[in-house]
């Protein structure tokens, strides 16, 4: 090994000493103990010796002392690992999550970390596992995933759609009854049949049932 660094001179062996009673991170504080040995005119095996290191982790220590004083001897904290989303997916998720799927859109009446997760590589391109994703939704306050079908009349998008679609009671009903009527001749009688889902159950309401006697 070459000729050891000198210790830049603006400090002493008392001053470090003194850092290291005042410093709250033990790394900082066995390292300021060690460079005072050498200030004090101690070998840098004796400073290896009081830092529990070797020779070359001792060299470090000074050059980092040198170029940043006493501050240089504190371990920088890695970066984090990288989000998976960033504050306007996550604000994008968050408002998705609250308002619940468009069934007529989504082809669900209720959020699945399934959904969300293909939700996520269609809007932005990020993919995720579900348990990736569960992590995450927990983090932004989300526990359960429990949004309520949403009444067409909700979304603007939708009436155009459901006022198209003939029913009992409707607008297009009669007309469309009419229709059926003409098709099959005047004395044919017709049957209307008509369903009701129970309630929770997920599926498409039937609207009626042309069956002729």
């Amino acid at each position: 090994m070459g000729a050891g660094i000198e210790l830049r001179s603006d400090y002493s062996g008392d001053d470090l000493r003194r850092l290291s009673r005042a410093s709250n991170d033990a790394a900082q504080t066995r390292r300021l103990l060690a460079l005072a040995a050498i200030y004090d005119g101690g070998s840098r095996s004796m400073a290896a010796k009081i830092g529990g290191v070797g020779l070359q982790i001792v060299r470090d220590w000074v050059l980092r002392f040198n170029a940043r004083g006493p501050e240089g001897l504190i371990d920088r904290k890695a970066p984090g690992k990288t989000p998976l989303l960033g504050e306007a997916q996550r604000a994008a998720l968050a408002q998705a999550v609250k308002a619940g799927p468009k069934p007529y859109l989504d082809g669900v009446v209720r959020w699945r970390l399934l959904d969300l997760v293909q939700w996520l590589r269609d809007e932005f391109g990020v993919s995720a596992s579900r348990q990736t994703l569960g992590r995450e939704l927990r983090a932004m306050g989300f526990r359960k995933l429990s949004a309520r079908p949403r009444h067409y009349a909700q979304d603007a998008e939708a009436i155009e759609t459901f006022k198209a679609c003939p029913r009992e009671g409707g607008e297009n009903f009669p007309a469309e009854l009419a229709t059926i009527q003409q098709e099959i001749g005047a004395g044919v009688a017709i049957e209307i049949w008509c369903q009701s889902l129970p309630p929770r159950r997920r599926g498409t309401r039937p609207v009626l049932d042309r069956r002729t006697s």
